[in-house]
């Protein structure tokens, strides 16, 4: 998969690229990562990419030139298919689901912008998405543009040492995760969970999807409401209820 990301600040875009997951699928070939900066493609000596808003008001306001010209660099290294992401707080909410869309393409071109945003004629001439992080405030797009990189270039296949990794990660259901425990089996008198020792896979992933639905349901009920549960997770979520109850 080939990313491409426009941005102001393109040596902190491609630092995703030198560690972890990202890094590793990098080097291996698996994804590329390519930056470009809208500087590159203004013609005044300061390398000006923002000014004043038309109606007043403060901040600055990221001019069309730069910014189109960087779109339609950065999108003709990229195959056919790649859709133009603005990452924008009056976006869609980045979620899990988005995250696996995003992996099924060829490649993203992402805009980080700054400022207080960028010319709307952009948005409606070159932009086919806008995606959030969530309801704040950042400085600009790259810190989210990363993380879109690193959620959506861990589903890809080969990526991670065991696929079965990214399957059962938070979310892939709809669920939180289940918790999770390893050695030493006794910390401070707090051992680990009986059926998680007990070698009964059948039982280890009954409990597993129990906790996934306690946990939902305790510190993300929203997560719950958009599901139909079966009847053996409206069994299992009762159990736990139980539980916690005596």
């Amino acid at each position: 998969m080939q990313f491409g990301v426009v941005s102001l600040f393109p040596e902190m875009v491609r630092t995703i690229g030198e560690y972890g997951v990202v890094g590793r699928a990098e080097q291996r070939g698996l994804i590329t990562l390519d930056t470009e900066n809208p500087r590159d493609h203004t013609s005044d000596v300061h390398r000006t990419v923002d000014d004043r808003p038309y109606g007043g008001g403060p901040g600055m306001v990221m001019k069309f030139a730069p910014l189109a010209a960087a779109l339609e660099a950065a999108k003709g290294r990229l195959p056919e298919g790649c859709p133009t992401v603005y990452l924008s707080p009056q976006g869609q909410v980045f979620d899990q689901s988005m995250a696996k869309r995003f992996a099924l393409l060829p490649g993203l071109i992402l805009l980080a912008g700054r400022y207080e945003g960028i010319d709307e004629r952009l948005v409606e001439s070159h932009i086919d998405e806008e995606v959030s992080l969530g309801d704040f405030v950042l400085s600009g797009g790259e810190v989210a543009a990363m993380a879109v990189i690193d959620a959506v270039v861990r589903l890809l296949p080969d990526v991670l040492g065991d696929d079965e990794s990214a399957a059962q990660d938070s979310f892939m259901d709809g669920l939180l995760d289940h918790p999770h425990f390893t050695r030493p089996e006794e910390i401070s008198g707090h051992k680990v969970p009986d059926v998680l020792l007990s070698g009964d896979h059948a039982e280890i992933a009954r409990w597993r999807l129990k906790q996934a639905l306690g946990r939902s349901y305790s510190r993300r009920p929203d997560l719950l409401e958009k599901l139909d549960l079966t009847d053996e997770q409206q069994t299992l979520l009762d159990e736990y209820l139980k539980e916690q109850r005596q």
